[in-house]
């Protein structure tokens, strides 16, 4: 079979599982119906299509997910989609580590879920090539470090979106970071070195359809014409005055107000990155990233 013929059986048969899924769970398929597209700027409205509506409907899912896994079909739809993100030299310098028991799910971020997806940047694929082939290759550089963990996001991103448009909801959770991050490379035997945890991805069905989605911002600081455009003190204080409008819903929680705090950021200055600063001295992440070999030691 050619590669295009191959290309359009996968995407036809992506759209007919894709309609038979979108059934599954409560209240979690997108709507499809039609609609319009608002132009920030002011413009003309275009018509919004579905993927538009795929990506409007996304919503985080705070770990209140049925204890119902996902059909294996639907899940190996998501990782096909996933590895077709873009990544750098076409290397997929990632791993996706596919979590089923509910227990581990938890041990490992902290939520649970139909299924959990683990992301990893990891090296430890092409340098085994290397080595087969005889040729050198080290890995153990700052820069692949950052090129993998794009690319791991990158994939990650991906299956949310798909998962999303098969009815299927999700969390993104930095959770792998807190704690003890020891646990990962036994709960997951990964590899101690060029093999980093990046994110987790919690999928499945929530137990009852959110309040509200999280706002954005979309305004001067977001975007930036041409070249970066540094914010006007009138500007600051605008998105200052957004985050404290609660019905857009662009922070961590409705109640700061209640707790004294005059403007939101206050309360996430004060409260939120006060109880998660770092003690002095190397952080455990930096240690890990030291031992997986991404950090270049410095010459003296």
């Amino acid at each position: 079979m050619n590669t295009k013929s191959h290309r359009r059986t996968f995407l036809k048969r992506g759209a007919v599982l894709g309609g038979g899924l979108l059934l599954l769970g409560p209240k979690a398929q997108p709507s499809r119906a039609a609609g319009a597209e608002t132009n920030p700027a002011g413009g003309a409205a275009s018509p919004a299509n579905e993927t538009l509506q795929t990506i409007r409907s996304l919503r985080t899912i705070h770990g209140n997910f049925l204890d119902q896994p996902l059909p294996e079909s639907a899940l190996q739809t998501i990782l096909q989609a996933s590895v077709r993100a873009a990544n750098a030299s076409n290397n997929q310098s990632y791993s996706i580590i596919v979590v089923k028991d509910r227990k581990r799910m938890s041990d490992v971020c902290g939520y649970q879920g139909g299924c959990l997806l683990v992301y990893c940047a990891d090296l430890n694929r092409i340098q085994a090539c290397a080595e087969a082939l005889g040729h050198p290759y080290d890995p153990g550089t700052i820069e692949n470090f950052v090129t993998a963990t794009i690319n791991t996001l990158l994939a990650a991103q991906t299956a949310v979106i798909v998962a999303r448009s098969l009815g299927i909801d999700s969390l993104l959770t930095n959770g792998v970071h807190r704690g003890d991050m020891e646990r990962h490379w036994t709960l997951l035997d990964l590899p101690r070195t060029h093999c980093f945890p990046v994110i987790a991805l919690v999928l499945g069905y929530p137990t009852r359809e959110p309040a509200f989605k999280k706002g954005r911002l979309t305004g001067a600081g977001v975007v930036h014409n041409e070249k970066y455009h540094r914010l006007t003190r009138k500007e600051t204080d605008e998105i200052i005055r957004e985050y404290d409008d609660m019905p857009r819903h662009l922070g961590l929680n409705e109640d700061w107000a209640a707790a004294g705090y005059k403007h939101y950021l206050d309360w996430f200055f004060e409260e939120w990155v006060g109880r998660n600063k770092q003690p002095p001295g190397e952080t455990q992440m930096l240690r890990l990233l030291k031992r997986s070999g991404f950090v270049e030691p410095q010459k003296t």
